[in-house]
Order: C-alpha cells, then structure tokens, then sequence
C-alpha cells in the first residue's frame, strides 16, 4: 500500500534564494527562437497533412497505436515526471523511473527537464502576477487586451527574455548526476520521439509507406496534440472554469482540460495544493496522472504520496 502524507497548501521547494541585485534576463539567442519556432510550425503543418495523406489510404491500426501509445507516454512524462515529481515533489520514486520520465517528458519536446522545471517553479512563485512567464492577464484590457493574453500565455512568452538567474531554482535536481545527464541529452530523447514510432510503423507494415505515416501519426501529430493541451493549462486553466478553492492567483478548474490532459486541467486545486501528487479531489474529476501515480505505488516504485489533509481542504475552501 502507498504511503500518504497530508499536506497544506504550501511548498517550500518555490522559494529560491532571490537574484543578485541588478540582475536582468537575456533574450534566447536567435538559432533558439528559430528552432522554437519550427518546433511550433512543423508539428501544425503535420497535423493538417495528416488527414489529406490518410485520404483514400485509410488510418490503420498501427498509426493509431503509436499516436495514442506515444500520446500516453509523452504526456505522462510532463505531468507526472516533469511536473508532480520533478517540479513540486509530489512522490518519491527510484532513480531508474526518475530517468524514463525524464525521458518521456523530453520526448513531448517542451524543453529540457532542467529548464521545464525553473520555468515551472518560477511561474508558480509569481503566478498571475506581472513577474509570471506565462500569465493570460496583465496585457491590456478588453477583447483585444484578452486575445493578446491568450497568445502569449499559450505560445508568446516562449519568445520572451527568461527571468534572470533560472538556475536557482533547480539546485536539488542538478544535485543527481543522473538527471543531469538526462537533461543535457534532451537532442537525443527528441531524435527517438520521431525514430521510435516511425520504425514501429515500418516494421510492422513492412514498407517505407509505413515509416513516414508512423513519423507523421506517432511523431508531428502526437507533438502537435501534446504541446497545445499543455499549453492549454497555461491559458484557458487561468481564464475560464470555476475556483473552488483559494489560490492567491486566477487559475481554474476546467474540465476539458482535465480529461484532455489526463489532471492537470484541475488547475485551481493544483496551484492551493501544489505539493499533491492528486489534483483531481473530487471522484468525478478524472486524473489519470494520479491513477499512473497510484499504479506505481502499488508495484512498489512510488511512495511518500502526498495528499492534502481534510482540514486543509476546508480552509481553503472559498466562500461563496
């Protein structure tokens, strides 16, 4: 059985010496902005060609397999590695699961564990504040002031200056010389994102047809489909759904999202219980995360599961 530790909506991890005085952000140089960019065309071009390319030839069971396999794996990486381990330290696991979510977690192409985590962990010091990287709000008023938020919540602030000194704030995971090797080899877990579906494919159709279509289906698809419902918990959890609990910011429960994004669309929960490794409390929010996360404790490779405590959730209840 798991073992549990209540928790209150408090996490001490987010709380990184402060900058040197005078310190300021550097914009990512230009061969960075220019592969950000083919990373967020490629994968769109993919997706709108993948229906035409499947036109009279069918969509086969292979294609489907490694487009919801690799979705699957992928987006675990985020949400469970990259985020409720790696970020907010919502379980303990073993070195050897650290390393593969790492790795599935690279293979969504959203950016090394290294740099995922300091964005992520600054992004909820300041959330929703002017400070924070990728907040909907602060651009403007009315419709025109919102639809500028969206954009740069959603994609925008990739293209902005980083916060000054982002190291600090992964001074514990740059301790294990483990995940330091699976950051720096992010190039080599994103080559194997596009060569693993596209050999499956081959292999299994026995043609070079089916290498591209498992490269289309299992790689720009799964990419282009994994990287806007993350996305979307940047933009749409902190806009629209309801706020059942206290925060300190704007973010949002929003049911697509979390179904789409197997939890974390349950996003006012998670930010006043950020150390939960369950952000969907209620029985009818899905979160298949927590359900991974569960799996895990039942063989054994996770524990230290943390919960928050029935009077925390009472106390942060918002009045209504």
């Amino acid at each position: 059985m798991p073992e549990f530790t209540s928790i209150r909506n408090v996490d001490p991890s987010l709380e990184p010496p402060p900058p040197s005085a005078g310190a300021i952000g550097e914009r990512p140089p230009l061969a960075i902005r220019l592969a950000t960019i083919a990373v967020i065309i490629i994968p769109l071009v993919g997706a709108v060609a993948a229906p035409f390319f499947a036109w009279g030839r069918g969509f086969h069971w292979a294609e489907l397999g490694v487009l919801l396999g690799l979705y699957f794996l992928t987006l675990i990486g985020i949400t469970v590695g990259y985020h409720r381990l790696f970020v907010h330290r919502s379980f303990e696991t073993n070195i050897v699961v650290k390393f593969a979510l790492a790795v599935f977690g690279s293979m969504s192409i959203q950016g090394s564990l290294m740099s995922w985590v300091a964005q992520h962990r600054h992004h909820h010091r300041y959330s929703d504040t002017p400070d924070d990287p990728h907040s909907p709000h602060h651009h403007g008023h009315g419709f025109l002031g919102l639809l500028t938020g969206i954009w740069h919540s959603h994609i925008g602030w990739f293209f902005k200056p980083n916060a000054p000194e982002m190291s600090r704030y992964v001074k514990d995971l740059k301790s294990s010389p483990t995940l330091r090797l699976a950051s720096l080899l992010f190039p080599l877990w994103v080559v194997l994102g596009f060569v693993v579906p596209a050999a499956l494919v081959g292999l299994i159709d026995g043609s070079w047809t089916g290498v591209w279509t498992g490269l289309l289906w299992g790689g720009l698809v799964r990419i282009f489909l994994v990287h806007h419902v993350v996305w979307s918990v940047n933009s749409a959890c902190h806009l629209w759904g309801p706020r059942p609990y206290r925060s300190g910011d704007e973010s949002r429960n929003n049911f697509l999202f979390g179904v789409l994004a197997m939890g974390e669309g349950w996003h006012n929960t998670h930010h006043a219980f950020p150390t939960s490794a369950r952000h969907g409390l209620q029985w009818w929010q899905l979160d298949v995360s927590y359900w991974v996360i569960r799996g895990l404790a039942f063989l054994g490779l996770a524990w230290n599961l943390k919960l928050p405590s029935e009077q925390a959730r009472i106390n942060s209840r918002r009045v209504r």
